[in-house]
């Protein structure tokens, strides 16, 4: 893996079953990529090899809350890239920490 990202997608929504429904849609999404990803509380981490290739979900996980019916969305992302080598993965950051 060359890249990482996680984002958290923020939708304004009249209540929190809105808001959680537009975000299901989002990981759906995140889903239907075939990377490698991580649902978390907060946020949802996603691996690749292509830096461009995640920066484009990124920006599609906004257009999806979007068209999932929210008014505005907010986006926190944060990036970890590698273009030269090989980047901790999900699986080495936080396996150990989940009980089987």
């Amino acid at each position: 893996m060359q890249a990482s990202v996680a984002i958290q997608v923020l939708p304004a929504a009249e209540n929190d079953e809105e808001l959680v429904r537009i975000v299901d849609e989002v990981i759906d999404y995140i889903k239907s990529t075939g990377l490698n990803y991580y649902v978390g509380p907060f946020e949802t981490t996603i691996e690749g090899e292509s830096y461009d290739q995640l920066m484009d979900i990124v920006k599609e996980c906004q257009h999806v809350a979007l068209r999932a019916g929210a008014p505005k969305v907010a986006a926190y992302v944060k990036v970890v890239y590698e273009p030269e080598g090989e980047i901790l993965t999900i699986d080495k950051k936080v396996t150990k920490h989940h009980q089987s």
